[in-house]
């Protein structure tokens, strides 16, 4: 499956009116703690690609889950090849990751509320060192990554938010970015 994803810097004071008055359907709020590792036979940063491992609790459930995101496909978006499974237990899943010589690197923390909108959701994402965000997302398959794209263009127009004015670097990546910039 491919990870279709809009994400804009947003005031989340402005947006979440607007959401509420489309109708969107607000479905909870998460804390995410991901942490993103480092490979022993490759430099990610280099090949565009992220393996982290998120801890999400909530809403009265806590899940941990292991995700591999590829280079981004295209210049529209941040529009991904996505593997994601759920893991039992945390521990074991480090300690197989660090045996195998993968290293943990950074770690990012949020505070996320989604919606449901017109088939997409729509994560207000306030990330620690970093602001508020939005992203609109959606996970398809590769034959439908033009309409998918679409669809979440016309969510932002909805929210009155420009596609143009997109952030097609990860979280991971601005992170790095900011805390390059203040050393």
């Amino acid at each position: 499956m491919y990870e279709v994803e809009l994400k804009l810097a947003v005031d989340h004071s402005e947006i979440e009116p607007k959401l509420e008055a489309l109708g969107a359907q607000r479905q909870g709020q998460t804390v995410q703690e991901d942490t993103y590792f480092d490979a022993p036979h490759r430099r990610f940063a280099e090949t565009d690609e992220a393996l982290r491992i998120r801890e999400e609790s909530g809403d009265e459930s806590e899940r941990i889950r292991l995700t591999y995101k590829g280079p981004l496909v295209d210049d529209r978006s941040k529009t991904r090849l996505e593997h994601e499974t759920g893991v039992a237990e945390i521990a074991p899943l480090r300690a197989i990751l660090e045996s195998l010589g993968f290293t943990p690197a950074v770690v990012v923390r949020k505070v996320r509320t989604r919606f449901s909108y017109d088939g997409y959701t729509v994560a207000l994402d306030r990330v620690e060192e970093l602001g508020e965000f939005l992203e609109v997302e959606t996970e398809v398959p590769g034959a439908e990554l033009d309409a998918a794209h679409e669809g979440a263009a016309d969510a932002l127009a909805a929210l009155d938010l420009d596609v143009d004015d997109q952030i097609r670097t990860s979280y991971l990546g601005l992170l790095l970015a900011s805390r390059d910039a203040s050393e």
